[in-house]
């Protein structure tokens, strides 16, 4: 299974004619090439996580029983600086080297960086291009959230987003559940005299991507988890929201072989998990409530900020 990662590898960055290679890998090159290919991908597990972690809520006070909300969501993950490039010697290790210190991620740049694969002393060591990235500042992510009221002040809520096309070369549809229940009704007397509303909240969102590198299309597929507590106050119009919480994500890769190396294919599937990733959050709002069309935003604080748009309607 491992050569078929390596061809995989080689087939990504446009590794030189070397009839050999494939055969005489070994095995702890193969695993510097998992976290080659990982720092490659990695910022775009990660913005998905957060994007997918954002927009679950824009009041603390869940749905009476019957209850409804329909609301249309982007959210906006901004791709730090930092997420637009890898050290080439983290990546790499001593095995694949290069004369720069760093190369693109899928985020950055689209300059390729010459690479060597380093066989050993004596050898003529292969030569390839990692390929540059998407320059790509910020990452959208829009879906389509239902809510409906059930008892004891709790809400649950669907998200749902088809096969949409972002850009060029990536394909991305998601499904998620979530769930927000009021806490206050559970302390007596002093609850329905705290003048705000204060909940918990709990989302899973499954996000499934398809893009192309160069003529290979591989497939992400990231699962999505946040618990959050979220405080609000309304005045007449505007609601005013805050959520502190938890965000934790992980990420699988895959790709169908079919893959050419010199001249020999391979047909075995290839697949690869990423390590989780989880981190505080931290997020405030707004939404303005017209008749039964709500208007939110807020912006969340985290390693990959979120800013999230919303329209709905909304009863009870």
């Amino acid at each position: 299974m491992k050569k078929y990662l390596f061809t995989l590898l080689a087939s990504f960055i446009g590794f030189s004619s070397y009839s050999q290679t494939v055969q005489s890998i070994l095995g702890q090159d193969i695993k510097q090439g998992e976290k080659l290919i990982e720092a490659y991908f990695t910022p775009m597990a990660e913005s998905f996580g957060a994007g997918l972690n954002s927009g679950w809520y824009n009041t603390a006070k869940p749905h009476s029983l019957g209850g409804f909300d329909l609301t249309f969501t982007l959210n906006t993950v901004i791709i730090p600086n930092s997420a637009k490039t890898f050290n080439i010697s983290d990546g790499g290790g001593t095995t694949y080297t290069s004369t720069e210190d760093e190369a693109a991620t899928i985020f950055g740049n689209s300059n390729t960086t010459e690479m060597t694969y380093d066989i050993g002393a004596g050898i003529n060591n292969p030569k390839f291009d990692m390929p540059g990235g998407f320059e790509t500042p910020a990452m959208p992510l829009p879906m389509l959230q239902a809510g409906i009221g059930l008892i004891k002040n709790t809400a649950v809520d669907i998200r749902y987003m088809p096969m949409l096309n972002v850009g060029d070369n990536i394909n991305v549809n998601l499904f998620g559940i979530g769930l927000k229940h009021d806490l206050l009704q559970w302390i007596p007397v002093a609850g329905d005299a705290i003048p705000m509303s204060l909940s918990l909240q709990w989302g899973y969102t499954n996000l499934n991507t398809e893009l192309k590198i160069d003529v290979h299309e591989v497939s992400l597929n990231t699962k999505a988890n946040t618990i959050n507590l979220v405080a609000s106050k309304r005045l007449l119009m505007v609601t005013g929201y805050a959520g502190v919480g938890y965000n934790s994500s992980t990420t699988s890769f895959s790709a169908d072989a079919d893959f050419e190396l010199s001249g020999i294919k391979f047909e075995e599937k290839v697949q690869m998990d990423f390590e989780s990733k989880n981190n505080l959050r931290a997020n405030v709002g707004f939404r303005f409530n017209i008749t039964l069309v709500t208007i939110q935003a807020d912006y969340t604080f985290s390693e990959y900020p979120t800013a999230t748009l919303g329209l709905g309607v909304s009863l009870r």
